[in-house]
């Protein structure tokens, strides 16, 4: 296979990762803003628990989401380390996501709804690309390049007409 078909099957896994990705932190956004926002309306909680509520429950949400489909062809010999690397990454996420929350709220004073949701949503999107990062380069680690290349076979049966390349340098990396 040319390096041209290589990069181009690299950048088709990863595209379709990222949107894989996407679409469970999607859901995932969903689960944390309709959470912030009952704790929020319903309760005296202050503005940042609330929200680092609903983030905790977004994260365990995410967790089953990304092993079970994004990450389901992905190393899963190591659940314990697994799990504790995707909390422990989803914590530091939750540090940065309720942070712009409370410099927001605390820092500037800005804790109307609107203001809340906007900031809310503005710190996960920064969490996000932290998360995207760690989760695929540390918790969800990619199988050796023989098991990726039988797991690409899927890839290639979906109409795919490139060759995805078995070993060695132009090993394939989900």
């Amino acid at each position: 296979m040319s390096e041209r078909g290589a990069l181009r099957t690299r950048l088709d896994l990863l595209a379709r990762e990222v949107a894989k990705f996407g679409a469970v932190g999607a859901f995932g956004l969903v689960v944390n803003i309709a959470v912030s926002n009952l704790l929020w309306r319903a309760t005296d909680l202050q503005v940042v628990r609330a929200g680092l509520l609903g983030t905790f429950v977004a994260i365990l949400f995410n967790y089953i989401g990304f092993r079970y489909w994004t990450y389901r062809d992905r190393d899963k010999t190591g659940r314990t380390r697994e799990l504790t690397l995707f909390l422990l990454f989803s914590a530091v996420g939750a540090v940065i996501e309720n942070g712009v929350l409370y410099v927001a709220t605390y820092g500037f004073g800005w804790n109307s709804p609107v203001q809340s949701n906007v900031f809310k949503i503005l710190g996960i999107g920064i969490a996000t690309l932290f998360r995207f990062w760690s989760y695929r380069t540390w918790v969800f680690k990619a199988l050796p390049a023989k098991e990726t290349a039988l797991s690409t076979e899927g890839f290639l049966k979906q109409g795919r007409t490139e060759q995805v390349p078995q070993a060695g340098a132009d090993s394939v990396r989900p």
